[in-house]
């Protein structure tokens, strides 16, 4: 007996559909100081057909031919040597099959880094004994996870707690209530940025106390010079 011709039906799992993601990009910030040459922007889509992937960098479509800098790794973006002025900006995904394509979310990539102080020399600062004293720093150019250290005469200042001194983590500026003797040498700005795992330092800033000479009479016409530290 023969049973007439039948197609069995198609499962939910394998009904004609178009584009489902499984994994959309994030948000990535990247280490310009990083072992890695490689940023990954994940994205991986089901459907029946199998899609195909683009992606867009700020709402331009990326040109994957450019196989150097750009490769997909299934569906995701690989970026070689990234470069923060080039690269830096939002990205989707694409994914297209017979049925319909399909845009992700956008995911932010940015750059965390940190230049060096600009080379310039450092003037002596020459205050008077007791005066309150700033020390500038100037943040070098960076983005994210900034902290500020200085370093005096070779050693860190440890000020968290030091009601002598403090230290700004907006500006890096070091503030010396009352300059002591104990005040005078060189002042080292150092930034540490957590995120791109890098530290500068500037020019050292010399620090000095005013000195003033003063002449007292001495019999027979001479006369003792004596320094002393100006006060306030």
């Amino acid at each position: 007996m023969h049973l007439p011709w039948y197609a069995p039906s198609r499962t939910a799992e394998e009904t004609i559909h178009g584009p489902i993601f499984i994994q959309e990009p994030y948000n990535i910030t990247y280490s310009t100081a990083s072992a890695n040459p490689e940023i990954l922007l994940n994205c991986t889509a089901k459907g029946c057909l199998l899609p195909y992937y683009r992606w867009k960098q700020n709402g331009t479509d990326i040109d994957l031919t450019m196989s150097y800098h750009y490769r997909l790794v299934g569906g995701s973006l690989a970026i070689n040597n990234p470069h923060k002025k080039r690269d830096i900006g939002t990205y989707q995904c694409l994914a297209t099959n017979s049925f319909g394509t399909i845009l992700s979310r956008m995911a932010k990539l940015q750059f965390a880094y940190l230049e060096n102080f600009e080379t310039k020399t450092s003037s002596t600062v020459s205050v008077r004994e007791g005066q309150g004293l700033v020390l500038l720093c100037g943040p070098s150019p960076h983005y994210r996870g900034l902290s500020c250290t200085w370093i005096f005469n070779n050693n860190t200042l440890y000020v968290q707690e030091d009601s002598h001194r403090f230290v700004s983590q907006e500006t890096g500026n070091l503030y010396l209530a009352k300059v002591e003797p104990s005040d005078v040498g060189n002042y080292t700005c150092v930034m540490t940025n957590s995120k791109a795992n890098q530290s500068v330092q500037g020019l050292p800033t010399p620090l000095t106390l005013r000195i003033i000479d003063t002449a007292i009479p001495l019999r027979g016409g001479e006369r003792l010079l004596v320094k002393s530290y100006a006060r306030t």
